[in-house]
């Protein structure tokens, strides 16, 4: 046994690691299986002040982000993508001896986030229609200091009601943070729930400039909530978590001419996405095409594994969902522009079920 094995926690040592895009598949033309943006855009980069430590949080990118939010510059704290915002809030709120509570299927990092603080998971699965399960959610909330709600959803792209966001956060009131990841909320904006932040003082939205943004590459998230949970995630996360490059370019996607290009790109994205998924309900091998409120579809075929290795073969990637709860036979596509939708839909279309 190495020294390192020895010395590793022991809760670290039977984690599976959550299994991305690039760390789990490789290779590849057209890469449909991460969620990003199809479009890359350039920006301009001041190197004058790479010899000096950043600001801890860039004045400019949080006012950007706020105004754009519509929350008021305390309310705001920006990080290496939304994912260190899911660590800052267990690392800042949760004991040993408590726990997080996620309701699958949703996105990995929440429980591997957990496991690597030793926190506990307490996992609530989604009804049938992907709906919360609000009385399982009362019966388990004993202990729970921290609940992840994604909407809309990842990997299924459905969206929680508003109406069941206020009952958890009513059910949590007092007791733990509420913590609705909204990485996907440019794709339905009628959806979000940040302008609730001043209203309650356990909740906590997570934003991301990798999705809508197209910025996947440098990495920032940000977490909106109200100026007491802001003040104690600012004791947690690293003095420098914003690099001047990223800061740089991230004040240019959030101007007025960022915004207006990003709304631009949506609308493409948004055009495909319907493409696709006509395409996919007329296609006899598939039997179920989820409804989406993000920038991926998922779709349901017994032939999943014959479809993704001919998908893998032309050089098209995308994800296979089907040994998460409730997700058996699922794939998931992310939408590509409409070059890759061509050819994407031209291997689907020939696949010989």
């Amino acid at each position: 046994m190495s020294l390192a094995e020895q010395l590793t926690r022991q809760n670290i040592k039977g984690l599976v690691p959550y299994a991305s895009a690039r760390r789990s598949m490789s290779g590849g033309r057209i890469w449909l299986n991460a969620n990003e943006s199809p479009f890359a855009n350039d920006y301009q980069l001041d190197s004058s002040v790479l010899n000096r430590y950043p600001d801890f949080q860039p004045p400019e990118l949080i006012k950007s982000y706020a105004q754009f939010a519509g929350v008021q510059t305390n309310q705001v704290i920006a990080s290496r993508g939304a994912d260190e915002a899911i660590e800052l809030l267990i690392r800042t709120f949760c004991e040993n001896d408590e726990s997080i509570m996620i309701c699958p299927p949703t996105y990995g990092m929440y429980a591997i986030s957990a496991e690597t603080s030793n926190i506990n998971t307490k996992k609530v699965p989604l009804n049938a229609d992907f709906s919360l399960n609000l009385d399982a959610m009362a019966q388990q909330k004993s202990g729970v200091k921290v609940v992840f709600i994604c909407t809309p959803n990842n990997p299924t792209g459905s969206v929680i009601s508003h109406e069941q966001i206020k009952a958890v956060l009513d059910m949590f009131e007092g007791q733990a943070i509420v913590a609705i990841d909204e990485a996907y909320i440019e794709f339905s904006p009628e959806n979000s729930v940040a302008s609730w932040v001043s209203q309650y003082p356990n909740l906590a939205v997570m934003r991301t400039l990798s999705k809508a943004f197209a910025l996947a590459g440098i990495r920032c998230g940000f977490t909106l909530a109200n100026q007491h949970i802001i003040e104690a995630m600012s004791k947690v996360i690293p003095p420098y978590p914003i690099s001047w490059p990223v800061a740089q370019i991230a004040c240019q996607a959030l101007s007025a001419d960022g915004i207006a290009r990003m709304q631009s790109q949506l609308g493409c994205i948004n055009e495909q996405k319907a493409r696709i998924a006509q395409a996919l309900t007329e296609l006899p091998y598939i039997y179920e095409v989820l409804p989406s409120a993000s920038n991926f579809i998922m779709f349901r075929t017994e032939h999943k594994k014959a479809l993704f290795d001919t998908l893998i073969e032309q050089g098209i990637l995308i994800r296979d969902y089907s040994s998460q709860v409730m997700l058996d036979n699922s794939l998931r596509i992310s939408v590509g522009n409409k070059e890759e939708t061509d050819a994407l839909l031209s291997v689907m279309k020939a696949f010989n079920a």
